[in-house]
C-alpha cells in the first residue's frame, strides 16, 4: 500500500479552507497544492486563508500548471461549480490518484468519475461541522468527520485505498468513519441536508432553532420524509428512525451555527438548491411521488436568489 504523501484541493470555501488547515499541521505546505484560478486564485495568493484566527498561505496553482498527479484529490467546491472545478483539477490527476468528494448531494462521484474513472473515486462527505465562513475567513468549533469508502466496506477487508486514507486521516488527525454501506450513508446526509439547508435557509434561523422551535423540527421532518420516499423509490431503506436521528444531530451543533444554505443566502450567493430539494422533486416525478414541501422549498428558495438585487 503506497502512503498519501501529495494532496491537492480545488474549493477554499469553509469546508475546504478547515480541513486542509488541519492536514497543513502535518503535511508539508510543498506537498500541499489548492487549485484556483482568475481573481480567486490571485487574492489567495496575496492574502492567504484565514482559519480561526490564523492565516495559511497554501501553494496556489493555475488550472494550466504543470505539477506532478497528486496522492489524494479533494474536490470541496459547490456543486454548481463542479463542471468547472473537473476540468481545472486535470494536471493533478494520474493513474494512481484517489479523489474523493466533500460536495453535498448524491451526485458528485459519478460526475467526477465519468471523468477520470470510477476506480478513482471514494465516497464521502462530511458530518457533524459548523465551519462558518464569511469573505476569506474561516471559522468552527467543531471541524467534524469523514465518513468515506468503497460502495460496501467490510471490516478486515478494506480496499488499499480506503486504507491508504485511513492512514492518512489518522496521521493528519482528521476525524473519520468507514460505513459498511457507503451509499445508504450518502443518501443519509443527503437527507439531512434536505431538510436542514433548505428550512433554515427560507426561516433565516441557526442551528439553535432547530433545538428550540417544534415548529422547525416539524418543517424539516416533513422535507426529509419526502426525501426517505424518494429514497425507497430508488432501492435506499431510509426511515423513520433516521430522520429523528439526523434532528437529534442538528439539534446538538454550536446552537449559533449556521447550514451552508443559510450562508449563501445571507452572502447573496448561488445556493445548491438544485442539488437538494431540485434533486427530491426530479426523483419525485420520475417515481410519480408527490413532495409539496420541497417543491414548495425550491420555489421559495429560487425566489430568494432572483431578489438578491432587489431587496
Amino acid at each position: 500500500m503506497k502512503s498519501i504523501e501529495t494532496v491537492s484541493l480545488i474549493g477554499l470555501g469553509a469546508l475546504g479552507s478547515a480541513n486542509l488547515a488541519k492536514i497543513s499541521e502535518s503535511v508539508p505546505m510543498e506537498n500541499i497544492r489548492v487549485v484556483a484560478s482568475g481573481d480567486r486564485a490571485e487574492r489567495y495568493r496575496k492574502n492567504g486563508v484565514c482559519v480561526n484566527g490564523k492565516t495559511y498561505m497554501f501553494p496556489i496553482f493555475g488550472p494550466e500548471d504543470k505539477v506532478s498527479p497528486a496522492d489524494l484529490l479533494i474536490f470541496a467546491v459547490k456543486n454548481h461549480h463542479l463542471p468547472k472545478a473537473i476540468e481545472e483539477v486535470r494536471n493533478h490527476v494520474g493513474k494512481n490518484t484517489i479523489i474523493i468528494s466533500f460536495l453535498n448531494g448524491i451526485s458528485s462521484e459519478k460526475e467526477i468519475g465519468n471523468i477520470y474513472g470510477m476506480d478513482k473515486i471514494l465516497y464521502s462527505y462530511i458530518m457533524r461541522t459548523d465551519s462558518m465562513r464569511i469573505g476569506d475567513s474561516t471559522n468552527y468549533v467543531n471541524l467534524g468527520f469523514v465518513p468515506f469508502g468503497e460502495v460496501q466496506n467490510i471490516p478486515g477487508k478494506y480496499s488499499e485505498r480506503v486504507l491508504a486514507v485511513e492512514e492518512f486521516f489518522k496521521k493528519t488527525g482528521i476525524k473519520y468513519n468507514i460505513p459498511e454501506d457507503m451509499i445508504r450513508d450518502l443518501w443519509l446526509k443527503f437527507m439531512l441536508n434536505v431538510g436542514a439547508n433548505q428550512v433554515t435557509a427560507v426561516l433565516r434561523c441557526t442551528y439553535g432553532a432547530i433545538k428550540n422551535s417544534k415548529a422547525v423540527r416539524e418543517l424539516l421532518t416533513e422535507a426529509m420524509r419526502e426525501a426517505v420516499a424518494v429514497s425507497k423509490a430508488e432501492n435506499i431503506n431510509l426511515g423513520e428512525n433516521d430522520i429523528i436521528n439526523c434532528i437529534d444531530i442538528l439539534s446538538s451543533l454550536t446552537p449559533n451555527g449556521k447550514t451552508s444554505m443559510l450562508q449563501d443566502v445571507e452572502a447573496k450567493r448561488k445556493t445548491e438548491v438544485e442539488a437538494f430539494g431540485g434533486t427530491v422533486c426530479s426523483l419525485a416525478q420520475k417515481h410519480g411521488i408527490d413532495v409539496p414541501v420541497n417543491k414548495a422549498l425550491v420555489k421559495f428558495i429560487t425566489a430568494l436568489e432572483e431578489t438578491y438585487d432587489i431587496c
